[in-house]
């Protein structure tokens, strides 16, 4: 601390005098400097994204109550949707509602998804090794009211009535899915089934002679 002389009527004192306050510079850390300029370069990406997002707003079609594997697709199925984003999706346009109607569904359809172009199909629903038949039965043979798309069936070969001589043998069965049905009028029910190929020559022969029982072993 310096003393500086001062003056007064009854003569000279000494008296302290205070040293010039310094006014320290805040110091800017470097970490805080970071966060800032990674928080500002956040909001920017969303932004961007949201515009992105705005900009990409399309109109697509949705499953708007559950359908079977196998059933045709209605309009009454579908529903079209407003969707933004849709980044690593492929949903079909709504625009493709009249191309999609009358298609088969490839797979269960769930209520509040978006359709995409893998899940239905104009082919016949045949796994590797199957073929189609159509076998015509009467109202009162057909197992269940209605038979939907990939109920599965046994079918059984009635004995020949012809035939009364040589011993029982037991009864062929074969193994089928339902791909369709149709009904023609009210006492018959024509069955579009799927069956191993080596079956198919048996079922058609037992099926022009009405020699075919039906079992409904599971529902889809």
């Amino acid at each position: 601390m310096t003393v500086a002389p001062t003056r007064n009527a009854s003569g000279p004192v000494d008296a302290p005098v205070a040293p010039p306050k310094v006014v320290r510079q805040r110091r800017i850390r470097p970490g805080l400097l970071g966060l800032a300029v990674l928080l500002v370069a956040l909001g920017g990406l969303g932004s961007a994204f949201a515009i992105t997002s705005v900009r990409s707003t399309g109109s697509y079609l949705a499953v708007a109550r559950p359908v079977a594997v196998g059933a045709i697709l209605t309009a009454d199925d579908l529903a079209r949707v407003e969707v933004a984003g849709g980044q690593g999706l492929t949903p079909v346009a709504a625009s493709r509602m009249n191309e999609v109607v009358g298609k088969r569904a490839a797979v269960t359809l769930t209520p509040g998804t978006l359709l995409t172009p893998g899940q239905f199909t104009d082919q016949p629903l045949l796994a590797p090794g199957q073929q189609q038949v159509a076998i015509n039965l009467r109202v009162g043979a057909v197992p269940a009211k209605k038979l939907r798309p990939g109920d599965k069936l046994l079918l059984i070969a009635l004995p020949d009535a012809n035939k009364t001589t040589g011993a029982e043998t037991p009864a062929t069965r074969f193994e089928s899915t339902v791909i369709d049905s149709a009904v023609p009028d009210t006492s018959s029910v024509v069955l579009y089934l799927a069956l191993a190929v080596r079956d198919v020559p048996a079922v058609v022969a037992l099926g022009a002679s009405n020699r075919i029982a039906v079992v409904l072993t599971s529902a889809a």
